[in-house]
């Protein structure tokens, strides 16, 4: 197993900022070394919905959002209506479509992965049991959006205490064990630099 370098984020000190188009606020969970919120290759982020209303463009990113909290919300992609996004649904779309929200019943916290797919190849799946799985990815990151969760990398425990608490393990390529326990409700994304 390769060995990994491990960051714990706290939901508690992710910085707040406007949206790009001033339409709400985000909340930055992650982003990748070296990259600054308005230049990255990758970022995590979660957003707080309380109208309907445009979403930013992210020219020459691609996006994957999910509901965290609220009811859901209904996208329409450059005019084409989409089918209602429920909790811990994943959509992905374009960064520089041009995106309307329609909240479903009332505000909504969506979670964001944003980044340049010239750059890197990603992956984003949600869990809801304990369990055991392998990745290569240099990038691999666990948002806990339940309650405390333990995440073991390579059999060392690292514990997620509070609701958007987010693991992150970097790494050269090469296989590493992850193992969640607990109560898990967490999504996990697999960044990979293109190429390798």
């Amino acid at each position: 197993m390769t060995p990994r370098n491990i960051r714990l984020y706290r939901a508690a000190d992710y910085p707040r900022m406007p949206w790009k188009n001033g339409g709400g606020i985000t909340q930055e969970v992650a982003r990748n070394p070296g990259g600054s919120s308005a230049a990255f290759d990758w970022r995590l982020s979660i957003a707080e919905v309380a109208q309907d209303g445009g979403f930013s463009a992210f020219d020459g990113y691609q996006r994957i959002i999910t509901v965290l909290e609220g009811a859901g919300i209904q996208l329409t992609i450059e005019g084409h209506e989409q089918a209602p996004l429920i909790p811990r649904e994943a959509y992905a779309f374009p960064g520089d479509a041009r995106v309307h929200c329609r909240l479903l019943n009332g505000p909504v916290r969506d979670f964001n992965l944003i980044y340049a797919p010239g750059r890197y190849q990603a992956r984003l799946q949600w869990i809801s049991a304990s369990c055991v799985f392998h990745s290569a990815a240099p990038d691999v990151l666990v948002l806990n959006a339940g309650n405390e969760l333990v995440a073991q990398v390579n059999g060392e425990s690292h514990t997620l205490h509070a609701r958007y608490d987010c693991l992150h393990s970097h790494g050269q390529a090469g296989l590493a064990e992850y193992r969640l326990q607990g109560n898990i409700d967490a999504c996990m994304i697999e960044l990979t630099p293109q190429g390798t």
